[in-house]
């Protein structure tokens, strides 16, 4: 492609392009849309110019206007255009207004705007009316197309004929600026909508259908091209984004076009030649000189076609994608990036070099995720052909460490095109990609996200197993991989997954794995072969890495769904990919099914292999074990399987023989009876092993290691058993609870032997119970004596649980609370629910003894310190990570027993008091519990929450004492505590203008039950919590602030008259219930108002109007003023300045008090009981005045209902209208916010 000849680089396109049409002349031109006034908002005034060097100047000479001159007069002169007289009316189809939308003809029948829009025609019809249009009037048809590049980008004005043909380029587009009368921010390819939805791609389709349908004739023979690349041009250096975004798209989407055209004509060219060539090379008696000259002049118009494209093109390159490529709109970068990807695949000759591909490695760097991901894009489609990677050696050195980084990207899917960019870079370009390189991508197959790590995960098998283990084709045809090939992919994958130690658990790397070698996985013959080898040399970590990724694949060939954590946006399968999902089940049973036994015989005596090995069986399709009759298979696996159970005592053994014994004991099955003899041989053998060793545990006083191991081990395969097994007619409850018994007397059972039987008694309950539920709704009589003796059972068994809360051994605690907190959930009244009305007297209440111990559990193992987290890795790090787990769990107990009504509900207060400082372990069970608890009774949490405050206020004084509390750290937290719970009341501050108040009311209260000493100076003990009760003013209305100053200063009159010196918590609260402590006060729509932007008029008000204006306010509509944003707590203090001044100004002393801080003794006046007078009433009649007199500020009606006050704050508040407010944006209807 050839380019600009100049002598200088040009920045601008400015040519008065000139076509000749009759007689006269008519040009655009270009001009810096710099200098054009852009008044409106939407424009980016610092985006269209990056710097003088990069905007394009109208008064530079430009080498590329004399270009352009060229071409327009080598056309007049190659083939001159007929003069077409204007014709009087216009044509149909064309549209002509003059002025401020004048109309000088009728409106067109059909416009090509609303065409495109609607995209419901043919775009090929479309283009073809609008042609012969333009054939018949050539001025008005290429009116009509401007005009439509125009409309498309959402400007209202149009183009007249008078300004087509009197003003300039720049004119014109300065014109149409000025008449953009946007009302948004969207424009036709930015709007939403369905009618907008399409409008991209018929836009975009229309313009390559345009060009498609003149490359034969009209792009050479008279078609204003240049006049159209140069309004285009002109158009995307505008400062209005909705000009610069759309007109960008136009011109790459032509430019991609002419690409196409100047690749036809290139084709022909060659094709030209080679027919000359050979016309040429024939004898002289065989040689047409006629046909070697009509070559020669084909030759000679297609290279003038392809130098008119190409100049054409080089006007687009060098006029838009330049500037633009670089746009501070990430959508145009977008654009560019993507036109010239596609550039370069289609036209990779001209396109596919250096000076090109820089763009888009420079913009790799890009910060907008969509351009990166263009860019990745128009790289993938270069790097998928063998035949251009030759051509990119120099960019992918230049840019290879940028392309291997983005593998780490912080979005998805942009992480997702780099990884497999470089598997294109790994296999069609060799050696490029080092060792290094390499090793930061293998990390990335264990990613969460699932489509990086099966990106990743592709990148791994065509870098470390398809070199080794690849097909090779024989005729043609692929042949089966041979088994030396899949034990070494096996192999391979081992010592991948061993030697890296990037991950703990092969399930991952199989599910990463399964999308590019999902069948060298399921080959699952020699999994299993390598596996039952004599001679393998195999080491035991080895084994067990094998027997999981054997687990794994079996499990993902089964299910279908990736191990648990790894996110797929996936909603289900396939009906094809069902049926391969139910054929492989098939298989892998028909296989493992006869070697599952061998398996289990091989790895018996390792507890870590035999679990895994047990879980097979549950992906199996059991009912091949009937079809294929292979019921001798089953009874081999019943024999390992019953060796396994008394060889192990490992938890997850038991639980994995336990499950699988599950499954197959079914009743459909027609092997059933063999399933239930085997069980029942098993648990006969357990059950007499049990009772024989109880009886010696009973009788002698001291048991050896070996003995307490045994039994313990035998109630632990007996407890893993019943959970999944119902085991009553082997009557475990009484001997246990023997045993249970003896432990809570003498306390010379060992721990090991409590657990599993405090476990089996559990079950044991709930095995009956569901034996009752089951039967009792059948029958007409509810088994009242069998309902009765399970109520004892569970009574009996809460107080040994309830006494092993207070062992010695915290298994044993943690293991009675869990049991416990489950058995008070199931036989809580919750349990009628449903048609069971008849379970009625099992329903149990704990005692308040029960209750406290269970709190003080709460507190002594649940609410403590950890030690410091490291990094992670170590053996201490996951034991305390472990630990917080099971701590969770304990209080996700707690807190369900609170929610169901199982435990009295100020007990949550032992909960709610931690939330701040144990925010980061359980901060979420809190919340939710919280916000759980407010559902229930809204009055009621609010009283906890007191309540919570309360108690560690109390704590605190009783430790520290009340000098200086609230310069404790600990007071501090306390504050942070009352914040949030502050928050926790959400946006609804009308409807719980009760609760704060109410609220308030009882913290004033607490804060002054004790009073100081008699003689005494000192402020009240309890006094400080008014500092955490003013957390919760900005909560209160404004007449509900005017409210409780009142009550503080009833109340503080019956304390003391003259305290000698400031309280300072007295201040802080008052300073909070101040007219100038509007924090977050609301409409009564209970939401904070939009707040807009002040305009300063040449002369402010003074603060005293100000002052008396919220006052007038407050009395005419009981609806606080706009919000300023100040805080809670005591401002520092500051030298009153001009107080003189201010005196003199006749300003109030309460004035003074809400509008600065106070200091020295004036400070301590406006503490004292003597000055609350003044303080706290506001001069003046009026709502105030009113509500003081409410009969919550009498003495003798303290205990009014809170109610009352509602009624008449509500007639107050009907008195307001809300339209005299205007819209709430944050208003809870507006938003559905929720309320916490």
């Amino acid at each position: 492609m050839p380019t600009l000849r100049s002598s200088s680089s040009p920045s601008r396109v400015s040519s008065p392009l000139r076509r000749t049409a009759g007689g006269g002349q008519r040009g655009f031109s270009a001009s810096s849309s710099s200098s054009v006034s852009v008044p409106y908002g939407d424009r980016d005034s610092d985006q269209a110019s990056q710097g003088d060097s990069d905007s394009l100047s109208a008064d530079e000479g430009s080498d590329f206007e004399e270009h352009l001159r060229r071409n327009v007069k080598k056309r007049a002169a190659k083939r001159p255009l007929k003069t077409t007289p204007v014709a009087k009316h216009p044509k149909k189809g064309s549209q002509m207004v003059c002025g401020h939308g004048q109309k000088d003809s009728e409106p067109p029948a059909i416009d090509l705007f609303d065409a495109v829009k609607a995209a419901k025609s043919d775009m090929q019809s479309l283009v073809d009316e609008w042609l012969d249009s333009y054939k018949q009037d050539q001025d008005a048809g290429f009116l009509e197309l401007i005009n439509f590049f125009i409309r498309s980008c959402g400007c209202k004005g149009i183009v007249t004929p008078e300004m087509f043909k009197k003003m300039s380029n720049s004119e014109i587009i300065r014109h149409l600026t000025e008449q953009f009368n946007e009302d948004s921010g969207d424009y036709p390819l930015t709007a939403p909508g369905p009618s907008w939805k399409k409008f991209q791609g018929s836009f975009c389709e229309f313009v390559k259908t345009l060009v498609y349908q003149c490359q034969y004739s009209l792009l050479y023979d008279g078609f204003p091209m240049d006049n159209l690349i140069s309004l285009l041009t002109g158009l995307s250096d505008s400062q209005v984004r909705a000009f610069r975004h759309t007109s960008t798209l136009a011109a790459m989407k032509l430019m991609t076009s002419l690409v196409r055209v100047a690749l036809q004509l290139s084709l022909h060219k060659d094709n030209n030649q080679r027919q000359y060539e050979a016309e040429r090379n024939k004898g002289p008696g065989q040689r047409a000189p006629e046909r070697l000259e009509s070559l020669l002049e084909k030759r000679k118009e297609l290279q003038e076609h392809q130098e008119e494209i190409e100049g054409m093109m080089n006007a687009l390159f060098r006029g838009v994608f330049v500037h633009r490529y670089r746009d501070v709109l990430p959508e145009i970068r977008a654009i560019c990036i993507e036109e010239i990807g596609s550039w370069m695949q289609s036209y990779s000759t001209s396109f596919l070099t250096d000076s090109y591909l820089k763009y888009i490695g420079w913009t790799l760097h890009d910060k907008h995720r969509e351009v990166r991901l263009k860019c990745l894009k128009a790289l993938k489609g270069l790097y998928s052909s063998q035949d251009l990677t030759a051509r990119l050696e120099l960019f992918t050195s230049r840019f290879k460490d940028r392309m291997v980084s983005m593998a780490m990207d912080r979005e998805y899917d942009v992480a997702v095109e780099a990884v497999k960019l470089l598997t294109l870079i790994l296999k069609n370009m060799e050696g490029v990609l080092t060792d290094a390189d390499c090793v930061g991508i293998y990390p990335v197959v264990y990613a969460s996200n699932r489509a990086l790590a099966s990106a990743a995960g592709e990148f791994l098998y065509w870098k470390l197993f398809y070199p080794e283990c690849e097909t090779r084709t024989v005729g043609g045809r692929e042949r089966r991989r041979s088994p030396r090939a899949q034990r070494t992919f096996f192999h391979l994958l081992l010592s991948f997954f061993v030697e890296s130690e990037l991950h703990d658990h092969a399930a991952y790397l199989v599910d990463s794995l399964w999308d590019c070698a999902g069948s060298q996985l399921k080959d699952w013959e020699s999994l299993t072969s390598l596996l039952l080898e004599k001679d393998q040399n195999l080491g035991d970590v080895q084994e067990s890495t094998l027997i999981e990724i054997l687990v794994s694949s079996v499990r993902q060939a089964s299910e279908g769904h990736p191990p648990v954590g790894r996110i797929t946006g996936r909603k289900g399968l396939t009906p094809k990919e069902r049926k391969i999902q139910a054929d492989d089940r098939v298989k892998l049973t028909e296989h493992l099914i006869p070697l599952l036994p061998q398996l289990l015989a091989k790895f018996s005596a390792d507890a870590e292999k035999v679990a895994p090995l047990l879980q097979l069986l549950k992906y199996f399709d059991l009912n091949i074990y009937c079809t294929r009759r292979l019921e001798k298979h089953l009874e081999l696996f019943l024999q390992q399987l019953q060796e396994v159970v008394v060889k192990h005592a490992e938890p997850a053994v038991l639980e994995a023989g336990a499950h699988a014994l599950y499954l197959l004991c079914n009743p459909e099955f027609t092997f059933f009876s063999r399933v239930d003899f085997a069980r029942s041989q098993l648990m006969d053998l357990l059950t007499d092993r049990f009772q024989q060793e109880l009886e010696e545990l009973l009788q002698s006083s001291f048991l050896d290691e070996d003995e307490v191991y045994s039994l313990a081990a035998t109630l632990k395969r007996l407890s893993a058993f019943y959970n999944a097994h119902d085991l009553s007619r082997w009557e475990l409850y009484e001997p246990c609870c023997r045993l249970l018994q003896k432990a809570v007397d003498t306390g010379e059972v060992p721990h090991q032997v409590i657990l599993p039987a405090l476990t089996l008694v559990y079950f044991s309950i709930l095995w009956t119970l569901t034996h009752l539920s089951g039967s009792g709704a059948s029958q007409a009589l509810s088994p009242q004596k069998q309902l009765l003796s399970l109520k004892g059972r569970m009574v009996a068994f809460c107080e040994l649980c309830q006494s092993c809360l207070s062992d010695v051994d915290s298994e044993i605690q943690e293991q009675a609370f869990v049991l416990l907190s489950d058995l008070l959930l199931i036989f809580s009244p919750q349990m009628i629910v449903g048609g069971r009305d008849f379970l009625r007297p099992l329903v149990f209440f704990p005692e308040a003894t029960l209750q406290s111990e269970l709190a003080s559990f709460l507190m002594d193992h649940v609410f403590i310190q950890p030690g410091e987290l490291g990094s992670g890795h170590s053996q201490e790090d996951h034991l305390q990570i472990e630990q917080l787990h099971q701590r969770r769990r304990l209080l996700a107990g707690f807190c369900k027993l609170l929610l169901y009504g199982v435990l009295d509900m100020d007990a949550a207060s032992d909960v709610f008091k931690h939330y701040s400082k144990f925010y980061k372990d359980y901060g979420d069970i809190i919340k939710e519990t919280l916000t759980r608890v407010r559902q229930i009774d809204r009055s009621h949490c609010s009283q906890i929450l007191l309540l919570s405050l309360k108690q560690l206020y109390t704590e605190l004084l009783q430790e520290q004492g009340p000098q200086g509390l609230n310069e404790l750290p600990a007071f501090g937290e306390m504050r942070d505590l009352a914040r949030r719970f502050a928050l926790s009341f959400g946006p609804q501050q009308l409807q719980n203008r009760d609760l704060v108040v109410t609220l308030h009311k009882e913290g004033i209260k607490f804060s002054l039950s004790e009073p100081p000493p008699p003689g005494s100076s000192s402020q009240p003990p309890n006094l400080a919590f008014l500092e955490l009760l003013s957390e919760f003013s900005p909560r209160l209305f404004h007449q509900d602030k005017q409210l409780l100053l009142s009550y503080l200063e009833k109340c503080l009159q019956r304390i003391s008259q003259s305290p000698a010196c400031p309280w300072g918590p007295v201040t802080t609260y008052c300073h909070s219930l101040s007219p100038v402590e509007n924090t977050a006060e609301t409409s009564p729509q209970g939401c904070p108002r939009y707040k807009k932007r002040r305009t300063e008029g040449p002369a402010r008000r003074e603060r005293g109007d100000v002052s008396s204006s919220q006052e007038e306010s407050l009395q005419l509509n009981s609806i606080p003023p706009t919000p300023t944003l100040t805080s809670t707590g005591i401002k520092r203090r500051q030298p009153l300045r001009g107080l003189e001044e201010v005196e003199e100004e006749g300003r109030s002393e309460p004035e003074l008090t809400q509008g600065q801080p106070l200091s020295g003794n004036q400070r301590s006046r406006f503490s004292s009981p003597q000055h609350f007078q003044t303080l706290l009433n506001p001069s003046g009649p009026g709502l105030g005045n009113r509500l003081t007199r409410l009969s919550l500020m009498e003495e003798d009606e303290e205990e009014l209902e809170i109610h009352e006050l509602s009624e008449e704050w509500q007639e107050t508040d009907k008195h307001t209208s809300p339209s005299e407010h205007g819209l709430d944006l944050l208003d809870s209807t507006e938003l559905n916010l929720e309320d916490f």
